[in-house]
């Protein structure tokens, strides 16, 4: 015997027995699986879960062989391993896997008349054998591993060192008997379980085998002779109390559900204090008509009022749940582990804030409070909806009927609210009067109807008309005199019209900035826009214009012409309202802009099929900067104007041959970091690859 043998002896075969039906769904009963050849079998007893592996025949004239040779390189790739699902490189088995049909088979059996008699056999389990297609999971999975094979490429940044990542600590609750439950029910856990249980591997034998004929004897009974049977010897009542028997009270079990969840039934049980803190804990904001209507017909409102203003404060006229009801002193916050104190003082800051606005800035609290951003919003979606460019309006509208029905309450309220305005004047360090004059300061938005924005345009462009038709009949009456010479040459001189390239539009600007400009111009209210004054195409370019163009390149290196607007209209929506200095802006002069700050336009060949438009086609480089390492980026440039993509050795060997031996890698991966990106093992010129 082996010694791997001695190692794990045979202790004791055991037979399982288990009588289980099997039926095959996905085909008819005439076409069986009796003939088929059987591969392998296994079952899990306890799951009551079967697997058979059946063979395929590839010989057959409805076996598509190139779909079967597909598969299996799909699912095994090219490698030639022990564990390869299909070792002759073709799809040739198929593998079945059951499901329960039904759990319940007590009124199951398996019956076989013979000689007048009919044997009945008890079922242990009733199973559908379905194909399985877990080798499609296998298939996705190279695939997936194949993509990030490919796409890891040859890149130098990996060496470069770990960006530092800012991580959330979360502080996790203890579990719940409740939250045990469910996560022992959940599908995840079962699933889990199930994984656990192993494959116990089994023998198939045909229908025609011996060994099949010998366990088809069990379906006989084998003691037809013997009285043993008390079963079927019984008295007539107690034949009949078994068929029927007596029906037993049921114990209605109520179903558990989530802990914050009450029915109505449940809650008019409940004393009347408990029934408000219970529904303003649910429902966080409320109208006092609203309260009054989830409550029973015929409650006392004043005794209504009375428990309110225990479990809530009063906010626009409506009911908001008090903080250290939502935030008890021994809970803390879900979210970043902030402790009930801390929350519930923030909470107060974003309810007092609300009874002066109707919105709020989510970044304006996060600043006072200082709580991590995910309690903020907490907050905010509790008693506020999110509006577009008004950050968070408060959920309800202003309740004025309750404020005029119950002054009493509401000057109550309003004298709490000066209690806690001074306790947080203290904590937060601030004061009213901080808010007040940013509310002052803020302009409110003007609606404007699109009749009234036309009518404004028709009235902007006749006051316009007078100063541009008086600006046209000086350009021609100076151009009446220029293009005429003195009477003795009698000759004309011909000034040549073109018509303005696409390149001399205006730039795409986002509209209305803040800095107030329209579309990149100064507006009309702008000190700095003259409608008399010439903003021609031979304008000069401003010092603020190539200062940024000279500080964006020294930057970024490499910008196509569409980044560069792209960045030109963030710097525009920074500067400050009223404090434009670029004037009239055409693509023409920045690109001229561009070539005067020591930067050179790279002539990209960018292949036939690019779908890059002409600005992401127009690349710029800076080509001098006044230090030595200029001389690498002109060597890269030049090879970027016969490239569209190249390989790293290549660089690399450009450079050692236009600068010899000094060349270092330290240099080669500054030099792809500042300009370049790879993609797929090549490297390319930063704006020529569509993101």
């Amino acid at each position: 015997m082996a010694s791997g043998e001695e190692d794990d002896p045979i202790i004791q075969e055991v037979w399982i027995s288990f009588l289980s039906f099997l039926q095959y769904p996905v085909r008819p009963a005439s076409m069986t699986y009796d003939d088929v050849t059987h591969l392998s079998a296994k079952i899990k007893p306890k799951q009551q879960k079967v697997e058979l592996e059946v063979a395929i025949d590839t010989l057959s004239p409805n076996y598509c062989r190139s779909k079967g040779e597909q598969i299996a390189l799909n699912v095994d790739g090219t490698s030639l391993e022990d564990s390869s699902t299909y070792s002759i490189k073709m799809m040739d088995k198929q593998t079945f896997s059951s499901i329960q049909a039904t759990t319940n088979t007590t009124r199951y059996a398996a019956a076989v008349f013979r000689k007048g008699e009919l044997h009945l056999t008890p079922l242990q389990g009733i199973l559908q054998m379905r194909p399985s297609f877990s080798y499609l999971d296998k298939a996705d999975s190279k695939h997936k591993e194949r993509e990030a094979a490919n796409e890891a490429g040859d890149s130098s940044q990996d060496e470069a060192e770990d960006d530092i990542k800012q991580i959330t600590v979360r502080f996790s609750r203890p579990e719940s008997e409740q939250a045990r439950q469910r996560r022992i029910q959940s599908y995840e856990f079962l699933q889990k379980k199930q994984a656990e249980e192993p494959w116990v591997h089994l023998h198939y034998h045909d229908l025609k085998d011996g060994r099949s004929e010998h366990e088809r004897q069990y379906l006989y009974c084998q003691a037809m002779d013997t009285t043993e049977n008390t079963e079927l010897v019984k008295t007539p009542s107690e034949y009949l109390a078994m068929l029927m028997p007596p029906l037993a009270e049921e114990k209605i079990v109520k179903p558990v559900g989530p802990s914050n969840v009450v029915s109505m039934a449940q809650l008019r049980t409940l004393p009347l204090g408990d029934q408000v803190k219970t529904l303003m804990k649910n429902v966080k904001v409320m109208p006092f008509a609203n309260l009054m209507g989830l409550l029973a017909s015929g409650t006392d409102s004043t005794a209504v009022l009375r428990c309110i203003q225990q479990v809530a404060l009063l906010v626009q006229g409506n009911w908001v749940v008090k903080s250290d009801v939502l935030y008890p002193k021994s809970s803390c916050s879900p979210h970043s582990g902030v402790p009930a104190e801390v929350l519930c003082r923030g909470r107060d800051f974003v309810m007092w804030r609300f009874t002066h606005e109707r919105s709020l800035m989510r970044k304006e609290v996060t600043s006072v409070i200082k709580l991590p951003p995910e309690d903020v919003k907490d907050f905010l979606e509790q008693m506020a909806v999110p509006r577009a460019n008004r950050g968070w309006e408060f959920l309800l509208p202003t309740d004025h009927d309750f404020v005029k029905k119950h002054p009493d309450v509401a000057q109550r309220q309003h004298m709490l609210w000066l209690g806690i305005q001074n306790k947080l004047e203290k904590v937060f360090n601030f004061s009213k009067e901080d808010f007040l004059q940013k509310k002052d300061a803020q302009m409110e938005p003007i609606h404007v109807s699109g009749e009234q924005r036309l009518k404004m345009a028709l009235e902007n462009a006749r006051e316009r008309h007078g100063f541009l038709q008086k600006d046209l009949d000086t350009q021609q009456l100076k151009a009446s005199t220029v293009t005429t010479l003195p009477s003795g040459a009698n000759a004309l001189v011909r000034i040549k019209e073109e018509p303005l390239s696409d390149s001399e539009e205006t730039m795409d600007m986002s509209a209305s900035l803040p800095n107030g400009s329209l579309n990149g111009y100064p507006s009309v209210e702008s000190p700095d826009l003259d409608p008399r004054s010439d903003h021609g195409v031979g304008q000069t370019p401003t010092p603020e214009l190539r200062d940024f163009v000279q500080r964006t390149f020294r930057k970024h290196f490499v910008l196509c012409l569409s980044e560069v607007k792209r960045l030109f209209n963030l710097h525009l929506a920074s500067l400050p309202t009223g404090h434009c200095r670029f004037g009239h802006v055409t693509d023409r002069m920045l690109q001229d802009t561009i070539l005067h700050s020591h930067c050179k336009q790279i002539l990209v060949p960018f292949p036939p099929q690019s779908s890059a438009s002409a600005d992401e086609q127009k690349v710029f480089g800076l080509w001098e900067s006044g230090e030595t390492f200029d001389k690498h980026r002109q060597v890269l440039f030049e090879i970027f104007m016969k490239n569209y993509r190249v390989r790293r050795n290549v660089i690399q060997t450009r450079l050692t041959q236009e600068l010899g031996e000094a060349v270092t890698k330290s240099d080669v991966d500054r030099l792809l970091k500042e300009c370049c990106i790879s993609l797929g093992g090549m490297w390319y010129l930063k704006g020529t690859v569509q993101s």
